[in-house]
């Protein structure tokens, strides 16, 4: 029998049948389908990431895996069998994402800058190259910040906030204490705060002088007084030997009484007694 005359024979002539059309999807499906692709990445990752097998200069010796994408959003990871399919690869860690770090703006030049000197002394946004250490950001002491600008201990250190300082050794002498160094602008601001105005400032200045030259003249006086007084004493000698009485021979008789008195020549204290 001739089989191209055979019923079960395939007419060459005869079109494919054709194949349905698959369904569209939805485009929150396939925003849906694309964020699980990704996580399963990264998780996969993650994986390779921390198994047990050490690591050459960065890189990780892993096993061939087969990875199938199931188009569902995961992947599924095939380990290659023994033999020639095992081979070692290295899977290079991404490098870390870099962070843009907070830049602070100068106040005078209005530039970013990273740190500066000032910043971190004194939490003043200035920059190094914008530093004038003679005039605007000067330095002075602690005394001279009491003395001049009429501050208290208590302005200083426990009026909110507490001025920042800086140690310094002392130039006079290193054995010294460490000197205390305020910015002299926290300083005037700090004063301001406290006398309210520089006329409230000039007028306690005033009145501290004042005092001053009171105090100056009660102790000059009281120098002048223990000078007059002792110049007084070196003149006068002080006689300190005993009075001797000296009575003379005439009595005086108290009949009433029945008393002899008789009476110092030198000093005329009288003396009473009896006889018996």
């Amino acid at each position: 029998m001739d089989p191209s005359r055979s019923p079960t024979a395939a007419v060459p002539n005869e079109p494919a049948a054709e194949q349905a059309p698959k369904p569209e999807l939805s485009a929150a499906m396939r925003a849906k389908i694309e964020r699980n692709r990704q996580r399963a990445l990264m998780l996969r990752q993650a994986r390779i990431a921390s198994r047990p097998s050490a690591a050459v200069e960065g890189a990780t010796a892993a096993k061939v895996c087969k990875t199938i994408d199931t188009g569902a959003g995961f992947f599924i990871d095939e380990e290659g069998g023994g033999g020639e399919e095992q081979k070692s690869i290295k899977v290079v860690h991404q490098p870390a994402p870099v962070i843009e770090p907070d830049y602070l703006f100068c106040d005078d030049c209005q530039k970013p800058f990273m740190d500066s000197y000032l910043n971190t002394s004194f939490d003043l946004s200035v920059c190094d190259m914008c530093r004038d250490n003679d005039q605007k950001h000067k330095l002075i002491s602690r005394t001279e910040a009491k003395q001049n600008y009429l501050l208290k201990d208590c302005d200083l250190d426990k009026r909110e906030p507490p001025l920042k300082f800086i140690l310094r050794k002392n130039p006079h002498n290193p054995r010294w204490g460490d000197m205390k160094l305020y910015l002299k602008i926290h300083v005037e601001r700090r004063c301001m705060e406290v006398w309210g105005s520089e006329a409230a400032l000039e007028e306690a200045k005033e009145t501290r002088e004042e005092n001053k030259e009171v105090q100056k003249q009660k102790r000059f006086n009281k120098k002048v007084k223990e000078l007059r007084r002792a110049v007084r004493s070196s003149t006068w000698a002080k006689d300190t030997v005993a009075h001797q009485h000296q009575y003379g021979a005439e009595e005086v008789v108290d009949l009433d009484e029945d008393l002899y008195k008789k009476t110092c020549e030198t000093c005329g204290h009288e003396l009473t007694y009896e006889k018996m």
